[in-house]
């Protein structure tokens, strides 16, 4: 023991030279970053830039730094580097703050905010356009090995409320490093640009990067306000419906085939939704599965329009658009009949349940025998007398055999005049 006391005691010392050096001192006092700026460097792009405290007391610590977006939509989150690039609208204005932190486990020590701040663009109110909206589509590029398809982008909007009739809008996007200037646009009837199209774009239609669009204007009579807008290429890529869709029946047996829409998307990216209809009951059967083939049970006198539509799945990005439909491919036989043949069969019917109606009435209510009463059977003279002569010669043995017992048997009294 005498000996594991000395051990102990450095083993001690040595743990709180560690603790200082490691951990932070909580009486340390923390000062906030200086020439905070915020830089627009880009289309809905700011690049935010600070330097630390040169009064900041230095120690063995790592320093941070806590960023909060104030506008236009509050965040904020941490890092460690003296800068941080922003992908925000900007036609509100924009202010963010920063400070210095110190945090362990136990405890978070922080500097008071610098902030910065810049203005909403000039413009006069109700002069911006509105109902902003743009999709993308990709198409394949058959000239080009490096790029096998390419994007397209069509955007449109409305002429802000307050406008003046000479407003002439222009429209531009930025995708990653690249801005391109819209060159197609389509007018109102007063001449103002209410539309864009872009036939060929750099947008990557499996990228992951914000579309940012900015459009603004020019008048002789008021100074146009800006409007910018991110879009999520995810929510806004109109995909193409899948290619030569077949289908064929075998009895009852329906069996449709398609291949996948012209994308950059390999095949496993896909889901699909087929509609069948029958032409004939007017009944829908709408199936979503993950291949590229389906099989159904059908009636085979029916005939059916058979089409099919696709989205790319969750698996390859964000759930987004589905395709519009592909053309209706049409199978089966219609075996309706001539409207002659159905009318006949539906008088035929009538007729026979009438009837039925007007039978069961006159049993019910004895109305036959009413309207059709019996006819009494003619007499007949020659049947009479058969019937009187039969009767008499049944008489006239019945007499003669009883006086042939009378007279074999002399004991048996004399019979009364009424027998005979």
């Amino acid at each position: 023991m005498i000996i594991m006391a000395p051990v102990l005691l450095i083993l001690l010392g040595a743990t709180e030279i560690l603790q200082a050096d490691f951990l932070p001192d909580e009486k340390i006092s923390l000062l906030p970053p200086v020439n905070f700026t915020i830089k627009v460097t880009g289309l809905a792009q700011v690049l935010l830039h600070w330097e630390p405290n040169p009064d900041q007391e230095q120690r063995n610590v790592n320093l941070e730094y806590q960023v909060k977006i104030n506008a236009p939509k509050e965040d904020d989150y941490e890092t460690r580097i003296t800068e941080s690039k922003c992908v925000t609208i900007l036609h509100k204005g924009f202010s963010a703050s920063v400070r210095t932190i110190l945090q362990n486990d136990h405890s978070l020590l922080a500097s008071s905010w610098a902030s910065a701040e810049l203005h909403a663009p000039p413009g006069s109110p109700g002069t911006s356009v509105v109902n902003l909206t743009c999709t993308t589509n990709t198409t394949a590029d058959n000239y080009s090995h490096l790029r096998p398809y390419q994007v397209s982008l069509h955007c449109t909007w409305l002429v802000g409320t307050d406008a003046p009739e000479d407003t002439q809008y222009l429209l531009y996007y930025r995708y990653g490093s690249w801005t391109e200037e819209c060159q197609e646009y389509s007018k109102d009837s007063l001449g103002r640009n209410i539309a864009c199209w872009f036939p060929r774009t750099f947008i990557r239609s499996r990228g992951r990067d914000w579309l940012a669009v900015l459009v603004n204007g020019s008048s002789k009579h008021s100074a146009i306000k800006p409007f910018d807008q991110l879009f999520a290429l995810h929510a806004i890529d109109r995909i193409n419906p899948p290619l030569n869709v077949t289908a064929e029946i075998e009895g009852t047996r329906l069996s449709i085939q398609w291949e996948k829409p012209v994308s950059a998307f390999p095949i496993h990216c896909f889901d699909y939704e087929v509609k069948i209809h029958n032409a004939r009951n007017g009944y829908l059967q709408i199936e979503k599965m993950m291949t590229n083939t389906f099989v159904s049970i059908i009636d085979d006198l029916s005939k059916y329009d058979v089409q099919v539509r696709a989205a790319v799945s969750s698996m390859c990005r964000e759930a987004g658009l589905w395709s519009e439909w592909s053309q209706p491919i049409y199978v089966g036989k219609d075996e309706h009949k001539p409207l002659r043949e159905w009318f006949l069969i539906v008088l035929m019917a009538t007729i026979c349940f009438i009837l039925l109606i007007l039978l069961l009435i006159c049993r019910i209510c004895h109305l036959w025998i009413k309207l059709f009463p019996p006819i009494p059977a003619p007499k007949s003279n020659i049947k009479d007398l058969f019937v009187t002569a039969n009767y008499e010669k049944a008489g006239s043995v019945e007499t003669e055999i009883e006086v042939i017992s009378y007279i074999e048997k002399p004991g048996v009294e004399t019979l009364e005049d009424s027998v005979f």
